[in-house]
């Protein structure tokens, strides 16, 4: 294999498999910031700390059974950094309009898949608008990328990275790489081997803790296959390709935390609720029957240590399948339903079985594959992801960053995607709709904040009549 190029793993390429007109396989984030960027500046920090990251100066070679990512030889920034302005005195309403043009158009495959469009006159600042395949990175990973270019002053100390080197051909002939091979997996092979007669020795039940692991994984793989299809809902029409893209205006992060202290839950709990009861809402507010049994929603599960710097991309994270309870309409009871829920999959070996499952589908046949995906999509009516931000506001090129929204793709026939984002004490909740789909992205924001606010507010009632002591 050339040295300029190097083998997609299996995972990745489950990913780039999934891409099709209906769902290109696109993570997208708008960066909202107080001024405008300084386009030299934006260019220089994007060489330093973006690009030092090999992938994004990598196209795709594909040759059917083998995938591959390979230096692009003609790998130049303004191909993928853009500049464009809205016209006159535009606002969020036209920023929104932009972003879903722009979801619901594919990357250029014969370059590095990945576009920064840079958007001058928006609201005295200015806004990026950023596209990234998926098979690239998982979410998580590339929002720590795009954090690792911003700074806490707007004065930072940039340094030249060297990009790094491209590794060197093996050594040796073709038997003897063969043969390092063997005594690699030999070696291998003996040290698990080791292992598992130490953990022996230092606990006589760790056959019986391994063969409770493999049950449980056993158990969560045949529930996940097992588990019935969505019902038939507004939310699973056929789709379009055409994105529409919309955001709410913020939640402050220690009202949020209140309220998960005041129920004694998490704020991912209070999270959730918020957003079971805007859907709710919308069948409502739309005369449609609500699922007396929920719907389910595809929510990402990393499996990369967040304590751990990102020093290469790919994707390292499970899907879980979480129950919303939308055909319950008080908001505590609501609550109580999904804070069970997330108990009840944090005990599980979810994540771990659906990664898994990426993996072998990216070894087999793509037919394999889109039947395996049509399976999973038909459990689901949406992706949901909940990322932590910083806590404190950054700054890139000197400019404030002040509303970070991300959305990850959708897979199959599922054409809701909703994003939930901390960043500097708020909460930002975003959404992204397949025209295909029944379902007004900006009515469905308001919805959010209002089924938030009935949370709330219901958590301080019950608690000042003593339906529950507030945790301290």
């Amino acid at each position: 294999m050339s040295a300029k190029r190097t083998a997609m793993t299996s995972v990745d390429r489950s990913w780039l498999r999934m891409d099709t007109p209906e769902n290109p396989m696109m993570i997208s984030a708008v960066l909202v910031f107080e001024h405008p960027i300084p386009l030299k500046r934006l260019k220089r920090t994007l060489e330093e700390r973006f690009l030092k990251f090999r992938r994004f100066r990598q196209r795709i070679i594909d040759k059917g059974d083998k995938v591959y990512w390979e230096d692009d030889p003609l790998f130049d920034l303004d191909n993928h950094l853009h500049t464009i302005a809205l016209p006159g005195k535009a606002g969020k309403r036209e920023l929104q309009a932009l972003a879903s043009d722009f979801n619901s158009t594919a990357l250029d495959f014969r370059r590095p898949l990945w576009q920064i469009h840079y958007i001058d006159n928006y609201e005295n600042g200015c806004a990026l608008l950023i596209r990234i395949h998926h098979c690239i990175a998982d979410g998580i990973s590339l929002v720590r990328v795009l954090l690792s270019l911003t700074d806490r002053t707007p004065e930072p100390k940039l340094e030249r990275v060297a990009h790094p080197k491209l590794p060197t051909k093996p050594n040796g002939t073709a038997a003897s790489r063969f043969l390092h091979r063997i005594v690699d997996s030999t070696q291998a092979a003996w040290g698990q081997a080791n292992l598992f007669v130490n953990s022996i020795r230092k606990e006589p039940d760790y056959p019986l803790k391994l063969a409770t692991t493999a049950g449980g994984i056993f158990l969560d793989l045949a529930k996940l296959g097992l588990a019935p299809f969505e019902p038939k809902t507004s939310l699973k029409s056929p789709l379009l390709g055409r994105k529409q893209v919309a955001w709410a205006e913020p939640l402050e992060l220690e009202t949020v935390k209140q309220c998960a202290r005041t129920l004694g839950g998490t704020v991912n709990d209070v999270l959730l609720c918020a957003a079971t009861g805007a859907l709710t809402r919308h069948f409502t507010e739309h005369g449609q029957s609500i699922p007396d049994c929920g719907i389910r929603v595809a929510v990402p599960f990393n499996l990369r240590p967040l304590d751990q710097p990102i020093e290469t991309l790919g994707n390292q994270f499970g899907l879980v399948l979480v129950c919303l309870p939308v055909e319950v309409t008080d908001p505590i009871m609501c609550f109580r339903q999904v804070q069970e829920n997330m108990n009840r999959l944090k005990r599980s070996y979810q994540a771990q079985v659906t990664y898994s499952l990426l993996d072998l589908f990216g070894r087999g046949p793509d037919i394999l594959e889109r039947r395996a995906l049509d399976l999973l999509s038909n459990k689901a009516s949406a992706v949901l992801t909940n990322v932590p931000g910083p806590r404190h506001a950054v700054y890139l090129a000197g400019s404030k960053l002040i509303q970070p929204m991300f959305w990850v793709p959708q897979s199959g026939n599922i054409g809701i995607g909703m994003s939930i984002f901390s960043y500097a004490g708020t909460v930002q909740f975003g959404i992204t709709v397949d025209k295909g789909i029944k379902a007004d992205p900006g009515e469905v924001m308001d919805y959010f904040r209002d089924s938030f606010e009935n949370l709330h507010q219901a958590a301080l009632a019950k608690a000042g009549a003593g339906g529950f002591r507030q945790a301290s």
